[in-house]
């Protein structure tokens, strides 16, 4: 890129990209597009991959492709998912899907050899650029498809760990979410990935049922990883043994939280008799949601369950290493006119989630005259008694 369009990326960083798009000076040596692409690439980077974003002269991707990329968070857990394995598997790791390379970039750090496999060219060049800048040295970059690379892979199975991140769109463009739909279809390589690697971690996408992509995989799932962070589950991986045979570990991971439990050990949740012993409120974190793992909740953590179909918890005394969110109930009310009113008088405002009740959130506040926000948290749920209850709180984190 000429000299003048980078000069314009380094002098307009951090500033809306917006308003520069409608008050930049149309130059013919500006490369104004891209010039935009790359200041609001940085500006992701900074939030999202904060080392990259410290490396000058990156070349970042369309804001589209910087949102859909992996965070340093995610790319750095995977990093841990490798050193967990046996020490000869860091040999040599192959990205077949190698994208725009965020993950690749920190995985290939562990690995002696590091190959990158991506079918689309301008790709390629753009991570030839950025690993040359990254100190990625050693990584060998090939165009090519990821089915022609696999079928001629000549590797020890042993010390080989494959990863794939399939394309999630099909050839309209539209999204996919199904194993079979993505592009490739891991489904369909299985037989050649065991004959080049021992373990082949896959990435898939957060919205797909884990126990039907484990049903799909068929056999040698070793472990699920269901991946938050800010309490928004980001991804699903799936990691595949050659030699694993029986049920996956499942992870339920957020942050500095983990649950690590064998489906067969989930057990029937236990349910609270009297919701006036009930102190303390507790939502599980949101890979515990997507796991659905609720009565390992109550088997390991000191909490009932309000009802079956509730997702929340209770206790009579605080749980300050519960995986999700923890309050205070302040006070327990029915939709009785009189009793909202004691309840909720002098409050104007509430963060208001309901779990099993007949109303949305945003109608349950329309119903009690709510603006959003606030230090108030409201709940309403259905207890397994049946009762139609509102759990007001304070948040303890």
């Amino acid at each position: 890129m000429n000299e003048e369009t980078l000069r314009f990326v380094q002098e307009h960083r951090e500033e809306d990209v917006r308003t520069l798009a409608l008050q930049a000076r149309r130059d013919g040596n500006i490369d104004l597009p891209w010039a935009l692409d790359q200041i609001q690439g940085w500006q992701t980077a900074r939030r999202k991959l904060p080392s990259w974003a410290t490396t000058d002269g990156i070349v970042y991707p369309p804001h589209l492709s910087m949102e859909q990329c992996s965070s340093e968070f995610t790319a750095l857990y995977k990093c841990g998912l490798l050193d967990s394995l046996p020490s000869q598997c860091h040999e040599t790791l192959i990205d077949l899907t190698g994208g725009f390379g965020v993950d690749f970039s920190y995985m290939a750090r562990q690995a002696r050899q590091a190959v990158y496999v991506e079918q689309q060219q301008h790709l390629c060049e753009t991570v030839r650029h950025n690993f040359s800048l990254l100190g990625l040295d050693h990584a060998t970059i090939i165009h090519a498809h990821a089915e022609d690379v696999l079928r001629d892979l000549n590797t020890d199975p042993a010390s080989t760990v494959i990863y794939l991140d399939p394309a999630r769109r099909d050839n309209n463009k539209a999204r996919t979410y199904a194993i079979a739909d993505c592009t490739p279809n891991v489904l369909e390589l299985l037989d050649l990935l065991f004959l080049a690697a021992n373990h082949i971690l896959i990435k898939l996408s957060p919205m797909l049922d884990w126990h039907k992509a484990v049903s799909d995989l068929g056999g040698h799932v070793a472990q699920v990883h269901i991946v938050s962070t800010g309490n928004e589950c980001k991804e699903l991986l799936i990691l595949l043994d050659a030699h694993h045979e029986g049920e996956p570990a499942v992870h339920c991971v957020n942050d500095g939280q983990s649950l690590i439990y064998a489906p067969s050990q989930d057990v029937r949740q236990a349910l609270i008799a009297d919701v006036n012993d009930a102190a303390y409120l507790y939502e599980p974190n949101s890979s515990i949601m997507k796991a659905g793992c609720y009565g390992i909740v109550t088997e390991r953590y000191p909490v009932k369950a309000l009802a079956t179909d509730s997702h929340l918890f209770v206790s009579s005394e605080a749980i300050p290493d519960f995986p999700g969110r923890s309050f205070v109930i302040k006070t327990v009310t029915t939709m009785n006119k009189k009793e909202l009113n004691r309840a909720l008088g002098g409050f104007t405002r509430a963060n208001v989630a309901t779990r099993n009740f007949p109303m949305t959130a945003q109608q349950l506040r329309q119903r009690l005259h709510l603006q959003d926000g606030g230090e108030l948290y409201i709940f309403g749920t259905t207890t397994a008694s049946g009762q139609r209850l509102l759990y007001l709180c304070k948040k303890l984190r």
